[in-house]
């Protein structure tokens, strides 16, 4: 606020100020162009410190916990702690790993800040049990030199270049019910928040298809799975995405969970890995983790070598 009150008051000086004179104009466009050079340096300001802004929310987590009692805090610090870890390198793959049991069990001395959010806000307190019951988003912060030195023990490091945002393509397979998760479409609410919320825990930027784009290009009611990444991709650029990531989750009655596939093309590869028994939450966050591993260059998901 205050660049911009500076900016306004130089601004009114140079242009309101300025003696009649025959120099006039040059004083003008002199003072339009320091004008316009304060404004690209706000506005690099801006960019770094929205970058920086950034960069500190990758070492940022959330859970859900029950009451704020330090034993459950505790808890949930082990339970950020594996997620900040997988979200700053992109290493889907550290999920259950062992290794981390240790960094899991001392969380609270990687901590540096935490607040809850309480999740029935505005809702009375029946009795002194529902306050313990009571549930909360607990948001923690961790250091970011510890968090890096955790991955480099691990023998992985912080990605924290460009990450592509994916242009995320999902069909739902149940029963006769088959469609594709829009940023529009009604039937898909729930797979559409549960996508955005796998996406931001990973670290990742996702965006949806539109029906209307869909129908545009003839892909409403097609098997993704049949459509060829370069089908896609005019779509995806349209849509914002650089990378095309493509699921197809089928519900098994026997399996009690979510069949998924997913595909992706990048650096002239075609990657594949699937996932089984799962709820679609999971299946998410498999699918997005595991396009977040190959670009982070951290291996491929479905356990192939690189070439």
């Amino acid at each position: 606020m205050f660049q911009d009150k500076s900016l306004r008051s130089r601004g009114s000086l140079i242009v309101v100020d300025l003696p009649m004179t025959r120099r006039q104009p040059v004083l003008i466009w002199l003072g339009a162009a320091t004008i316009v050079r304060m404004l690209l340096a706000v506005a690099v300001v801006w960019c770094a410190s929205a970058m920086a802004a950034a960069g500190a929310d990758l070492y940022r987590a959330q859970t859900v916990v029950t009451g704020q009692d330090e034993a459950n805090r505790i808890i949930g610090f082990a339970f950020c702690l594996e997620d900040v870890l997988i979200k700053v390198s992109g290493a889907q793959k550290l999920a259950g790993d062992r290794r981390l049991a240790a960094y899991k069990s001392n969380a609270k001395s990687f901590v540096r800040a935490f607040n809850y959010r309480d999740q029935f806000l505005g809702k009375p307190v029946r009795d002194e049990q529902g306050t313990r019951d009571r549930p909360y988003d607990l948001t923690v912060d961790f250091e970011e030199k510890k968090i890096n030195g955790i991955l480099k023990a691990l023998g992985l490091k912080p990605w924290l270049s460009h990450r592509p945002r994916l242009a995320v393509f999902v069909e739902m397979e149940n029963g006769t019910r088959d469609f594709i998760v829009t940023v529009d479409g009604a039937q898909s609410d729930l797979q559409r928040d549960a996508l955005l919320a796998a996406a931001d825990r990973r670290g990742m930027n996702i965006v949806l298809p539109s029906m209307a784009a869909l129908a545009k290009s003839g892909l409403e009611g097609a098997k993704l799975e049949t459509v060829p990444s370069s089908g896609l991709a005019p779509l995806a650029t349209e849509q914002g995405g650089e990378v095309a990531l493509v699921g197809h989750l089928v519900w098994s009655d026997r399996e009690l969970g979510w069949i998924t596939r997913w595909r992706m093309d990048w650096q002239g590869r075609t990657h594949r890995w699937q996932v089984r028994r799962v709820t679609f939450d999971e299946a998410f966050r498999r699918g997005i983790g595991g396009a977040a591993q190959i670009l982070s260059d951290n291996g491929d998901p479905g356990g192939r070598a690189r070439h």
